[in-house]
């Protein structure tokens, strides 16, 4: 049957198991403890549903349900809390470990539970924030191509003894037209954290004010979203039903009550606000001389000893400031770490190319198309030569990107 609906039930009771086996839309399979359960799925085996007691052999509910959201394969399998009494404590650790129903034994008839257990897997396959990966990324190897290593120590140690005359008159001026030092460090992300370093080109205390300018003026923002949850707007699902029901559980957060369904849904347009990277347009922080280096990209050199250091390499990945790297930390966002951090790229040419107009969506897709030469045996020296090349008529721009 094409919309058989597949559950794992995981558990010592037979009575949550056998309403639903006679239910003819419904594949029921059983496991009695967390091991039965751990071995069917690392098989390849994907229910639609997961049904789990609180107390199993080997574990528990919570344990289970930590485990597949810590998979991105299984971000769309919908997971029930089942226990034998409703205990208050229990019920709101569950939503609050965003586990998707909670049930108490004797469960509801079979129809209404398929309808329910139906309902949580369309909903998890619609909205689920995870993409589908098919490889597991944390399983590929990554290795700095000694090519690539001895390449980058040549190139930055020739260019730091050619460029140091610019370096110097560059510092004076950044001095002589403000306060403060003259560099910036901050904590990047490429494979790992490393202190970045780069000429100072905004003006000193320019940190404070990104949050304010990031809600104005970030390029990635998107537009007539929702920023934060309304605990008083009513779900449109609960306002067609009775007084005394609610579409879904009801979860109790500080002084508000909110149904399940509708707090998800607030959160995933809150979660559109939020976007993965920040670039300020026309940035009011920047100096004269900063817009200056940034244009050339001459605030880009002090770089070059990331390079040296190892932290960075000439080609990869732009490093990202830890704000932004936590939002890409599962699933294919992730594998654009598989690269390593670069001071230009494929995502930089591209970027500047275009005058620094890009999509998110579109700077995702070009830091992951990079990271692909870094799986198996990809890498290609030249590549890395032409994306250099490709830098040299991009540094002059108009845009400070």
């Amino acid at each position: 049957m094409e919309n058989l609906l597949k559950i794992l039930y995981i558990g010592r009771s037979t009575e949550g198991s056998n309403d639903l086996r006679a239910h003819n839309d419904v594949s029921v399979i059983h496991k009695s403890n967390a091991l039965e359960a751990f071995n069917y799925l690392k098989s390849g085996n994907t229910p639609d549903a997961v049904l789990s007691e609180m107390a199993i052999s080997g574990g528990d509910g919570f344990e289970m349900h930590q485990w597949l959201r810590d998979r991105p394969e299984y971000d769309r399998v919908a997971f029930i809390l089942v226990d034998y009494e409703f205990k208050e404590d229990l019920f709101k650790m569950a939503f609050t470990s965003r586990v998707d129903d909670f049930f108490v034994l004797p469960m509801p008839s079979a129809e209404k539970m398929v309808g329910r257990i139906r309902f949580l897997v369309e909903f998890r396959n619609k909205y689920s924030f995870v993409p589908f990966v098919n490889n597991d990324l944390q399983d590929v190897k990554y290795a700095m191509p000694l090519s690539k290593r001895m390449f980058d120590l040549l190139v930055a140690i020739s260019a730091l003894i050619v460029l140091s005359p610019i370096l110097l008159l560059i510092v004076l001026a950044i001095r002589l037209e403000s306060k403060g030092k003259v560099y910036y460090i901050s904590k990047r992300v490429g494979r790992e954290p490393f202190d970045f370093y780069k000429l100072r080109s905004m003006r000193v205390g320019a940190d404070k004010e990104l949050n304010k300018l990031a809600k104005d003026k970030n390029q990635y923002a998107t537009a007539s979203v929702q920023s934060e949850i309304d605990f008083s707007k009513p779900c449109p699902v609960c306002a067609k039903l009775t007084e005394e029901k609610s579409c879904s559980p009801i979860l109790h957060i500080g002084p508000h009550k909110i149904c399940d369904y509708w707090y998800n849904t607030q959160k995933r347009e809150v979660a559109k606000t939020k976007s993965a990277f920040i670039k300020i347009v026309d940035d009011p922080r920047i100096t004269k001389v900063g817009k200056f280096i940034r244009n050339t990209s001459i605030d880009e050199l002090p770089q070059l000893i990331n390079v040296i250091k190892g932290d960075m390499s000439i080609v990869g990945n732009r490093p990202l400031p830890v704000y932004e790297a936590e939002l890409l930390t599962r699933g294919l966002l992730s594998k654009r770490f598989l690269a390593p951090a670069g001071i230009t790229g494929l995502w930089q040419v591209e970027l500047r190319g275009k005058g620094g107009v890009m999509s998110e969506d579109e700077r995702m897709r070009l830091d992951n198309e990079y990271a692909d030469h870094f799986i198996g045996n990809n890498y290609s020296f030249w590549y890395d030569l032409k994306l250099i090349l490709r830098t040299v008529p991009a540094l002059f721009q108009k845009d400070t990107v």
